[in-house]
């Protein structure tokens, strides 16, 4: 089975944005390209809640990545000039340390003994990776969604590490509808009665709940004017089950469900109530009181911004406020608003309307 992971491992004490350590921990990562002589043409990738390290296929891994439009030879993000590094999310499950992991103190999995995780955690997780690979110096971070939240808060925990700044589908804090719809997606977890408060065998996990959580994800990441014009009331065909008067009838339902079934078979509850609750305690403002003055402490020197229009899990006039937040004399800023009607999953999917932008960005010297 091919393999590009690596795994970073880290003896010393982590200690935690919000409280608590780990004794140990593993951040798994992947890269592309070479870093330069210079070491300056280094790019972080941060992840969104659910992806791995594996943005992009290589020689090691050549299954598609999640981001493979976007990262590669002659991509917009062109690994022939950059170098560039994406690490799993500390909290994850695929293959950094996270709730699922087994505690060294214990043997056991830490689950719900797992410290609050906060994306600042995230974000300093990430740069003991860049540390450990002899990056001196950021050309830029980027990351969408959770990973634009990583991104931001790598540019105030360390702002002198990076350039640039990509910044895509993300905020500068969690507002109250995203918070609401997050909230409910761990309740729908954690009411399920195989969590059984986090205890859960991981062979009989609490997969009701996971799949019901999918489902109310799926449908806060596309927008309606897509699903009108790619399902509209198109029904299955399918029979039902003897008695089941409930079951599925239109496409659209078949399509939440193909999907909820996916998403199962590859990530820990846990994990996924953790991240979750993570983007909401986020605020980069959260210290001073303002994001201006936060943001303008990095020495970020160029910074991108993209929304998508149809993106109401985090709108078009909070990559606004955030492009306007990050207004400075001495920095470049611009303002991207996309009419992909897909949704806040438009970055993964509306390649022909974002591959343009990015490379336009990581074009220029």
């Amino acid at each position: 089975m091919f393999s590009a992971r690596k795994i970073l491992h880290l003896e010393s004490e982590f200690q935690m944005h919000r409280g608590g350590s780990l004794p140990s921990m593993d951040l798994a990562y992947e890269t592309w390209g070479k870093l330069s002589p210079e070491r300056d043409n280094a790019v972080l990738l941060f992840t969104g809640l659910s992806p791995s390290a594996h943005a992009a296929s290589s020689g090691e891994d050549p299954s598609p990545g999640w981001w493979e439009e976007m990262v590669g030879p002659g991509r917009p993000i062109d690994t022939r000039r950059y170098f560039v590094i994406c690490v799993n999310s500390l909290g994850s499950c695929f293959g950094s340390t996270g709730p699922a992991s087994i505690n060294p103190t214990t043997g056991k999995r830490w689950r719900l003994d797992f410290p609050v995780l906060c994306i600042e955690d995230i974000a300093s997780a990430a740069y003991e990776v860049v540390k450990a690979l002899g990056v001196l110096h950021l050309h830029s971070v980027v990351g969408a969604s959770m990973g634009g939240m990583s991104a931001l808060a790598f540019c105030t925990l360390y702002p002198k590490a990076a350039t640039g700044l990509v910044a895509i589908s993300s905020a500068a804090r969690a507002e109250p509808f995203a918070i609401a719809l997050r909230s409910l997606q761990r309740e729908i977890i954690r009411s399920d009665p195989k969590w059984n408060g986090g205890n859960y065998a991981p062979e009989d996990p609490p997969i009701l709940g996971m799949q019901l959580a999918r489902k109310l994800g799926m449908i806060s990441y596309r927008s309606a004017e897509e699903w009108a014009r790619r399902f509209g009331r198109e029904r299955t065909g399918a029979e039902h089950d003897p008695g089941d008067s409930f079951g599925i009838d239109f496409e659209v339902e078949a399509y939440l469900e193909a999907h909820a079934v996916k998403f199962i078979g590859g990530f820990d509850p846990n994990c996924y109530l953790y991240l979750s609750r993570s983007m909401d305690l986020f605020d980069v403002g959260e210290h001073s009181g303002c994001v201006a003055t936060e943001l303008g402490k990095s020495t970020v020197s160029r910074a991108l911004v993209i929304g998508a229009e149809t993106d109401f899990l985090f709108p078009v006039n909070q990559q606004e406020d955030l492009a306007e937040c990050l207004e400075h004399p001495d920095r470049e800023v611009e303002f991207v608003v996309l009419p992909s009607i897909q949704g806040h999953d438009s970055f993964l999917v509306d390649m022909d309307r974002f591959r343009p932008v990015i490379a336009r960005f990581y074009d220029r010297p």
